[in-house]
C-alpha cells in the first residue's frame, strides 16, 4: 500500500536546486577560462570580465551553501545533519541496509539511506573545499571580497593605494611580493582545479544513482527534490528514528 510522507522542506530544496543551477554555471564560465585560447578569447579585458563573471557566480554559490550548512542544525528531522553525518548507530544502520538487498528487499527511507549519507558529506565537503579555494582565488585574482583587499595590500608597491591595483596589470605592484603571491596562489588553484573534476564525477554517481533507486526502490528520490513528499510502498527503515 502506498503512503504519502512529507520530508523536504522549502528551504532544502531551495538550496538543492540553487546549488545544481550555480555549479552547472560555475563549470560552464571555468570551462571557458580554460579554453579561452582556443575559443579566440585573447583580450585582458574578456579575460578579466569572465573571471569576474565565475566570481559573481560564486558568490552566490557560497552564500547558499553557507545558508545550508547553518539550515542543517534549524531545519526539519531530514535537513539536520544528525539525520545526514554518521554517528551513533550509523553502522548497524548501514548493515542493515546491504542486507536487505542482498536479500533482494532493498529498505526504503524517508531521508538518505547510508550510502546516500556518506555521498552527501563527501559532497559537502567538496562544495566546502571548492567554495573556499575558489574565494581565495577572487582575491588573488582580481581583487575581490573578502581577501581581496588583504592581497592587494601584500603586493602593492611603496607608496602604491591598494585599491588602485588592476587585475593582471603589473602597474604599482612590487614584483617580488607579486611572485610571491603567484605561488602562494598556485596550490589553491590546482585544488580547484582538480577537485572540480572530482565533484563532477561525483555528481555524475550521484545523478545515476539516484534514478536508478528510484526504479529500483520506489523511493521517490527525484519526485521528492520539487514536491518534498515521498510515496513509499513499504514502511521506511528510518520511520521511527529519532535524530
Amino acid at each position: 500500500m502506498l503512503q504519502r510522507y512529507k520530508v523536504w522542506d522549502a528551504p532544502t530544496r531551495l538550496f538543492h536546486w540553487v546549488n545544481f543551477i550555480s555549479v552547472v554555471l560555475l563549470a560552464l564560465v571555468g570551462m571557458l577560462m580554460l579554453y579561452k585560447k582556443e575559443l579566440g578569447i585573447v583580450s585582458l579585458d574578456a579575460k578579466v570580465a569572465i573571471k569576474e563573471l565565475h566570481v559573481v557566480i560564486g558568490y552566490v554559490f557560497v552564500l547558499n551553501l553557507l545558508f545550508r550548512l547553518v539550515w542543517g542544525f534549524i531545519g526539519n528531522r531530514f535537513a539536520r545533519w544528525s539525520a545526514i553525518v554518521p554517528g551513533r548507530g550509523f553502522r548497524e544502520a548501514m548493515s542493515a541496509y546491504l542486507s536487505s538487498i542482498k536479500r533482494g528487499e532493498r529498505q526504503q527511507f524517508l531521508g538518505h539511506n547510508p550510502m546516500g549519507r556518506l555521498a552527501v558529506v563527501v559532497l559537502m565537503l567538496l562544495l566546502m573545499t571548492q567554495a573556499a579555494t575558489g574565494l581565495i582565488r577572487a582575491g588573488t585574482d582580481v581583487y575581490y571580497p573578502p581577501f581581496g583587499s588583504m592581497f592587494a595590500a601584500q603586493v602593492a608597491a611603496e607608496g602604491v593605494d591598494p585599491a588602485t591595483l588592476k587585475p593582471y596589470d603589473k602597474t604599482g605592484v612590487d614584483a617580488e611580493k607579486l611572485k610571491a603571491l603567484l605561488d602562494f596562489k598556485h596550490i589553491y588553484g590546482e585544488i580547484h582545479y582538480y577537485l572540480f573534476f572530482v565533484l563532477l564525477v561525483m555528481i555524475v554517481l550521484h545523478v545515476v544513482v539516484v534514478i536508478r533507486l528510484d526504479s529500483r526502490e520506489g523511493s521517490g528520490l527525484i519526485s521528492a527534490m520539487f514536491s518534498g513528499n515521498k510515496t513509499l510502498s513499504r514502511k521506511p527503515a528510518d520511520l521511527d528514528t529519532r535524530q
